[in-house]
């Protein structure tokens, strides 16, 4: 079973593993009702192009609902990938009661080396698009988590910390902010000798959400693997111990031998929904256990 450590002035679970292949052979995932297909919506007219939103909803879901909802944003290093990656993540909190959104936006064209203005601007629009439209969407407009996976963990990060870098076109009276996030080995400090520093330069504290903490940024949650070769540990435990001095709920969960993207994969990808919907749960946002069984022999 996981194993409990104090770690970086924060609460840390580290996954004590043995065989994977084994873990893999008794991974039980418990029936799933079915869900409604995911509906496309146009949250964003850009540069000559339409940017969607993919939302699954729960099973019964009706516009009057006021649940509770979570957007995911992909990862590809800015400058590639598909909200398909957390398809599974979003029909999972889906089938918990949650409205699942999944953003496509606008990724860095080939050879621009210059910061990720674009990207920034439309994970802002599209968390603004949800609240504005939360009573369409069946969602309750305080309970908005936002999700993402490395570059798009950056990208949910920043929509919670950072100011500023708004589309012009945006209405700034709706907030972009979170209020919650979940973050798979997420790239949140790209400050100098970190990922993006390349890319962003001297102007780093405008998009590195780990220069960007107040008392005010969402509870959060983040997942990384010791093995990962973009995102040390380090910086991890920097992120974590500012949160904590700023009086914020941050857990993290530290996964040996694990490298970056790991959550793709059983049986990570499973030990992070479980994870992820517990933490949900702890804010008051779910009821009842996850509904994924963890792997056996932990």
């Amino acid at each position: 079973m996981p194993v409990r450590k104090s770690h970086a002035g924060c609460t840390v679970f580290v996954l004590q593993m043995k065989n994977a292949i084994i873990l893999l052979a008794f991974l039980i995932l418990a029936p799933i009702p079915a869900l409604p297909a995911a509906e496309a919506l146009i949250y964003k007219k850009a540069a000559g192009r339409e940017l969607q939103l993919l939302v699954e909803k729960p099973a019964g879901w009706k516009a009057k609902d006021q649940r509770p909802c979570i957007v995911f944003f992909y990862g590809g290093g800015w400058v590639g990938g598909s909200p398909s990656q957390f398809v599974k993540q979003s029909e999972y909190f889906a089938t918990r009661g949650l409205v699942g959104v999944r953003v496509e936006y606008r990724v860095l064209p080939k050879g621009d080396k210059g910061p990720p203005l674009v990207c920034c601007a439309d994970a802002k629009s599209a968390l603004r698009y949800v609240r504005s439209h939360a009573g369409e969407l069946g969602i309750d407009p305080h309970r908005i988590a936002a999700a993402g996976g490395s570059a798009g963990g950056h990208l949910a990060a920043f929509t919670g910390l950072v100011k500023g870098l708004d589309d012009a076109s945006d209405d700034l009276s709706v907030s972009c902010k979170p209020d919650a996030l979940v973050l798979f080995n997420p790239v949140f400090n790209n400050g100098p000798g970190q990922w993006g520093y390349e890319r962003v330069g001297d102007r780093f504290k405008e998009f590195s959400p780990a220069h960007n903490i107040t008392k005010d940024a969402p509870p959060t949650i983040v997942f990384l693997g010791d093995s990962d070769n973009l995102i040390p540990v380090s910086v991890l435990e920097e992120f974590t111990a500012g949160m904590k001095a700023a009086g914020v709920l941050c857990e993290t969960h530290v996964y040996p031998q694990a490298g970056h993207g790991f959550f793709n994969n059983d049986p990570y990808f499973t030990l992070t929904l479980i994870e992820a919907d517990k933490f949900l749960a702890s804010l008051g946002w779910l009821t009842g256990a996850p509904t994924l069984k963890a792997p056996v022999n932990m």
